[in-house]
């Protein structure tokens, strides 16, 4: 009995400490977002690819793509801002643990085992910029899942912050129904292979 009172105790002193480690890092993150319409831009364009990938019409199909071109161009310039922004915060304030479930303070005192968000977010913010340009060869449609995955993978990073690893890909799953593994499959090689010198794939 008082082995499981022990375990309940610190239980419950765990979870109180990692609840107010996230409330301090989804307040950071979000006093730094509230200047921008990031989440706004991001849900109208992945709103508009989907419209223009069900469309049958091709003019109609072509009118959506044109207007989708000023929001990914804003996207663009609001997600780098941000990113310029964000980077001003302290290396302890940027630190995320890779661990896949969130602990307390992870990040102080389990250096070896985590990343640097700030980082992170700047590999997003070159992979979202060169996914807005269509490449030679490459398709709208082509360019438009790039694009989808690219901001995908940067709102799972987000998450991550903000919470853990594992509530991240959860949210990503229920949200866009796409699996973590998925996504970082379908960026762009080059992300790919930035990201993972970042977070260590």
């Amino acid at each position: 009995m008082e082995i499981f009172i022990a375990v309940f105790v610190i239980g419950f002193g765990l979870n109180a400490y990692t609840q107010r480690d996230q409330r301090v890092r989804i307040a950071l993150l979000g006093t730094y977002l509230a200047k921008y319409q990031i989440e706004k831009l991001m849900a109208n364009l992945i709103h508009g690819y989907l419209r223009a990938l069900g469309e049958t019409d091709p003019e109609r199909q072509a009118s959506i793509w044109s207007n989708l071109t000023t929001s990914e161009t804003e996207l663009c310039s609001q997600f780098n801002a941000f990113v310029l922004s964000f980077a001003k915060v302290s290396e302890p304030q940027g630190r995320v643990s890779k661990l896949p479930i969130a602990l307390p303070y992870a990040a102080k005192w389990l250096p070896g085992y985590t990343f640097d968000a700030r980082k992170a977010l700047a590999v997003h913010a070159k992979a979202i910029t060169l996914a807005s340009t269509r490449r030679d060869g490459q398709t709208r449609k082509q360019q438009a899942f790039t694009m989808m995955a690219e901001l995908f993978l940067m709102q799972h990073t987000c998450h991550w912050y903000c919470r853990s690893k594992l509530v991240a890909s959860a949210r990503l799953m229920a949200q866009h129904k796409s699996p973590y593994a998925q996504v970082l499959d379908s960026v762009a090689p080059q992300t790919r292979q930035a990201y993972c010198a970042v977070v260590g794939c």
